[in-house]
């Protein structure tokens, strides 16, 4: 027992020192630390800004640093670049991916072109800079009802990759699309009995979905939206205790803003490995030595950046 609180100590104290060099660098390399909502703790808060990935594609496009590290995963850090790509982007962990942007390629995406001929692609974010290359326009998870509705009615849709945020979309906005039959692995692992058991422990509680989970899952949800919606709804509202469908490093933002009021995670399991790859001790690596630099060349960052740019002007 006595080891194990010296231990804690030891790695909180370290933890400090890392947090202190961490901040020194970042002022001497003129770097800003850009964090998803769905890092470890003590990653966002270090974070010059923490949201969703709209809020991070904004910050990164409006920065005046000159060192971007991003802590999240590779698609992230490749949409910091072609915004920035004059500027350094740093991945503190190179083998931070994503499943969800791994089910679909260029060539996929280009076969999928040739069988739907004169279709507008809609990507979402969570996909490679390749992939982007091929499309028309992006779209988050809380712009892509925004983008879909922007797209002439006469046109066809090819939405990639995620079905289920596909799906939801076309229930909002009434458009049919073409779904490629991508997923994210974490918010796949959410289900209607881990809601089914949350409500029975938690009867007051409202349910937030994020719309990357499946469509029974978000047919029990009292709010659907992305983790930035999701942050903002629980700051906004008078209820007191919420069940949360979605990754789990989104509970660290909702308690940290919110005291007084009550999160529960809809599963134990809905954990991003990837997600979890960054470290302190690999946010001061990258600082010290330009670890896990973002290249990209030229005409892919210029192919890529186009649907990027459209998204963003919607906003």
């Amino acid at each position: 027992m006595t080891t194990n609180i010296y231990t804690a100590k030891n790695k909180q104290d370290n933890n400090m020192d890392i947090v202190k060099k961490i901040n020194e660098l970042k002022k001497e390399r003129n770097a800003v630390i850009l964090a998803h909502c769905y890092q470890p703790g003590d990653i966002q808060d270090i974070g010059d800004y923490v949201g969703d990935s709209l809020g991070l594609c904004i910050q990164a496009a409006e920065t005046n640093a000159d060192r971007i590290i991003f802590c999240g995963v590779r698609f992230m850090a490749e949409s910091a670049k072609l915004l920035n790509p004059a500027k350094m982007v740093l991945l503190p962990d190179k083998y931070a991916g994503c499943p969800m942007a791994d089910m679909i390629n260029a060539e996929d995406l280009r076969n999928m072109k040739k069988e739907h001929p004169g279709s507008v692609v809609v990507c979402y974010v969570n996909t490679t800079a390749e992939v982007k290359a091929e499309s028309d326009i992006c779209c988050t998870s809380s712009n892509a009802i925004k983008v879909i509705e922007s797209i002439p009615k006469d046109k066809k849709i090819i939405f990639v990759p995620d079905k289920h945020l596909g799906q939801y979309v076309m229930d909002k906005s009434g458009r049919e699309m073409i779904l490629w039959p991508g997923f994210c692995p974490t918010h796949q692992r959410i289900t209607t009995q881990n809601i089914i058991e949350k409500k029975e422990q938690y009867p007051q509680a409202k349910v937030l979905v994020h719309p990357e989970a499946s469509k029974p899952v978000r047919d029990m949800a009292d709010f659907i939206g992305s983790t930035g919606q999701i942050v903002d709804y629980c700051r906004d509202s008078e209820t007191r205790s919420f069940i949360i469908a979605t990754e789990n490093g989104i509970i660290h933002q909702l308690r940290k803003l919110n005291n007084g009021k009550t999160f529960k995670m809809a599963s134990d399991i809905s954990i991003c490995p990837n997600m979890k790859k960054i470290t302190l001790q690999k946010v001061l690596n990258a600082l010290e030595n330009d670890e896990h630099q973002i290249h990209l060349d030229n005409e892919l960052i210029e192919k890529a950046l186009i649907p990027i740019d459209k998204m963003m002007a919607l906003n």
